[in-house]
């Protein structure tokens, strides 16, 4: 027989060389994957953040984290957000996001998007081509590479909002965008119902032209019309039709409003005739933009929205506005915020069951915690996981897992192939993984009390990597990546 103190040392030779097979272990966790619908107690194995095994047998690690109870998910994918700051990704972490996109705004150059997580970010983050920017730099000669540069926020005043452009700068814009696709923008973002009256339609078809040539998907905030009034809608489809262009309507419930069944339906004929368009809706119902937007400087927002003054609230303090502190606020501060309260719970309720429904958050910037922004940064997953899977049983919950991990990986898969490995729970896909409790999932975030953090959301890893540990941040650990297109 071996010496005892010989087979000591070789069982923990053994042991250290067995644990070291996986830096860390998920265990006894309801394992959901909405790709392959695995619903089942399974233990993870993660290696070099990446998921290396799925097992129905217990696993070694280096680290163990035990979900017994708990579902294990795909991390949420956000894409559209407008709050690439240390705050934002916090608020974001906590209800469960672990990649974070701004499609809709976009920036220009891609490579300065992201100044706020220069020191490192603990969330995955990126932008499409910012159509603003381009056209900013075009028109009016100045730099803006995002709706925001430090703390101070873009006014939607002046040329780059209001006028028509020429032949020459539509040609000077095609050459900007594709040296914006060329960088690693993960498609093109156009704010048309920003500047409605500004974009020709030569200089939209050149939108649609670029992204169809680079089959690119276009994030489009449609021309908003009266009530719901789909002539918006009409002309991106048409012109996604003609071009093939890949097409994403941003916040459908918000500008179709009472007529979402119709809008939905518009885009299921379109897509059986042969276009890719898909689109998304909020799960908290009140708008959120700028007050200098255009339709609140040149359009009757109020037959618009069916609202009025005392409906909105400026997003700072959470006060409700008057028509009197509306006009002081519309003048003095006209890169603030206002939340504009319209939509319906039974808009949102018919959106979320169309089968390709994604949910986004469209948070706005979050940049100090005592300046309100608006809720949907810290408990858009949560609710939609609490309110509408659990509580309001509008569907399963491997359908609303789909709905806000699966469905954007699978659409910015045509952007780059980095997300063929994100929204999935399988072997090689990257181990970006939220742990939640669907009993208690629940947001507490509201309007005027923005940053609450949701219930029920326990660990979060990005890159397999714990950043969320027992519903706490951890500080420190900073494994998020910038994401580029397919021309990184």
């Amino acid at each position: 027989m071996l010496p005892t103190i010989l087979r000591t040392l070789l069982l923990l030779i053994s042991t250290q060389l067995f644990a070291a097979d996986y830096d860390v272990v998920i265990a006894n966790g309801r394992v959901i994957d909405p790709e392959t619908n695995l619903d089942a107690i399974r233990h993870i194995g993660i290696r070099r953040g990446a998921i290396s095994t799925i097992s129905e047998q217990p696993l070694v690690g280096n680290s163990r984290i035990d979900a017994q109870g708990l579902v294990v998910a795909p991390g949420f994918i956000d894409v559209h957000s407008h709050t690439p700051t240390l705050l934002g990704q916090h608020a974001n972490l906590l209800d469960g996001i672990t990649t974070q996109l701004d499609l809709e705004a976009g920036s220009f150059p891609v490579s300065l998007y992201g100044e706020h997580f220069q020191g490192g970010a603990q969330i995955n983050y990126g932008s499409s081509v910012g159509h603003f920017a381009v056209r900013m730099k075009v028109i009016e000669g100045i730099d803006m590479p995002y709706i925001f540069s430090g703390q101070k926020a873009v006014t939607m005043g002046g040329p780059t909002w209001m006028q028509v452009a020429t032949k020459t700068q539509i040609e000077e814009m095609r050459v900007l965008l594709n040296q914006g696709l060329d960088e690693g923008g993960l498609g093109i973002g156009v704010l048309l119902d920003y500047m409605t009256t500004a974009v020709s339609g030569d200089e939209l078809r050149m939108l649609f032209d670029v992204a169809a040539a680079r089959q690119v998907p276009l994030t489009v905030h449609v021309r908003r019309g009266y009530t719901g009034d789909p002539a918006g809608l009409m002309e991106v489809i048409e012109l996604a039709k003609k071009t093939k262009a890949p097409l994403f309507i941003c916040h459908i419930t918000h500008n179709a409003m009472g007529r979402i069944g119709d809008w939905l339906g518009m885009i299921d004929e379109a897509n059986r005739a042969g276009a890719n368009i898909t689109t998304e809706t909020l799960s908290y119902a009140a708008g959120g933009t700028s007050i200098s937007a255009d339709v609140f400087r040149r359009r009757d927002w109020k037959a618009i929205f069916d609202i009025s003054y005392e409906d909105v609230q400026w997003v700072a303090t959470g006060e409700w506005l008057t028509k009197e502190t509306w006009e002081k606020y519309a003048k003095e501060q006209p890169s603030g915020a206002v939340n504009h309260h319209y939509v319906k719970e039974e808009w949102i309720e018919t959106a979320l069951q169309w089968p390709r429904m994604m949910v986004s958050t469209d948070a706005l910037p979050a940049l100090d915690i005592s300046v309100a922004t608006n809720p949907n940064v810290a408990g858009t997953f949560s609710r939609m996981l609490g309110h509408y899977v659990r509580d309001r049983k509008i569907m399963t919950l491997t359908e609303g897992l789909a709905r806000v991990s699966l469905f954007q990986a699978q659409w910015m898969e045509q952007a780059s192939p980095l997300f063929k490995k994100k929204g999935r729970l399988q072997e090689g896909a990257d181990a970006d993984i939220v742990i939640f409790n669907p009993e208690t999932v629940a947001a507490n975030a509201v309007y005027g009390d923005p940053y609450q953090k949701p219930t029920g959301i326990i660990h979060v890893l990005v890159g397999g990597r714990h950043v969320v540990q027992n519903s706490m941040r951890i500080e420190g650990m900073y494994p998020g990546r910038k994401l580029l297109g397919a021309f990184d």
